[in-house]
C-alpha cells in the first residue's frame, strides 16, 4: 500500500493536533490532583503526548516538503 506525501501530511497534521490537544488538556487538568505522585505521573504523561504531537507535526512538515520536491528528486 502506498501513501502519498499529501495524504501523509494531512494524516500527520490531524494526529499531531489531536496529540497536542491531549497533552495541553492533561497539563491543565493535572493541577486539580491532590496527590503529588499522581500529579507527577500526569505531567509525564502529558509531556509524552506533547512530544508525540511535535513529532507528528515534524512529519507533516517533512511530508509537505517532499510533496513540493524541496528535499530532492523522489523516485517512483
Amino acid at each position: 500500500m502506498k501513501i502519498t506525501a499529501q495524504t501523509a501530511a494531512v494524516l500527520s497534521l490531524i494526529f499531531g493536533v489531536a496529540c497536542l490537544a491531549v497533552g495541553v488538556n492533561g497539563l491543565w487538568q493535572s493541577g486539580a490532583l491532590a496527590d503529588e505522585a499522581a500529579r507527577a505521573d500526569a505531567h509525564g504523561f502529558a509531556w509524552f503526548w506533547l512530544f508525540l504531537g511535535a513529532v507528528a507535526l515534524a512529519t507533516c512538515v517533512l511530508s509537505v516538503l517532499m510533496a513540493r520536491g524541496k528535499l530532492g528528486r523522489l523516485d517512483s
